[in-house]
């Protein structure tokens, strides 16, 4: 759910999100939470960058990302791509959300979840 036009309509936020599970029980076959909670380990980033200020000079520090972070990034990751996806395409959001989340399960370099987390790790490493 987001803030905005669109914002607070939980039940269509909700009827979307089962159609996009269900649409993955028919892809793989699989339960869809598992294979949703395995996308969220894999597009969730393991440390991140913060800005430290010292004698006025500020710098970047990687620092590790807390466990709630971690889950909270990656949902986000992952309705961004879906979001992104689907709006200037025909392709309606839940069928969007659905493959990003099997690409992301599969850690699959098309992912957009799996390609953020990898470039705020990239980031994190140069700033270590």
């Amino acid at each position: 759910m987001r803030p905005g036009k669109s914002g607070g309509k939980k039940a269509l936020a909700l009827n979307i999100v089962d159609g996009a599970l269900q649409l993955i029980n028919l892809k793989t076959g699989e339960n869809p939470l598992q294979i949703l909670v395995r996308a969220i380990e894999h597009s969730a980033p393991r440390e991140e960058v913060t800005r430290i200020s010292y004698g006025g000079v500020s710098y970047p520090q990687s620092v590790d990302a807390s466990p709630q972070r971690r889950v909270d990034l990656a949902l986000r990751f992952i309705t961004d791509a879906a979001r992104n996806a689907s709006f200037s395409s025909n392709k309606p959001i839940e069928e969007c959300l659905a493959e990003e989340i099997v690409l992301a399960a599969s850690k699959d370099a098309k992912s957009y979840a799996v390609q953020k987390r990898e470039e705020i790790e990239r980031i994190a490493i140069s700033a270590r």
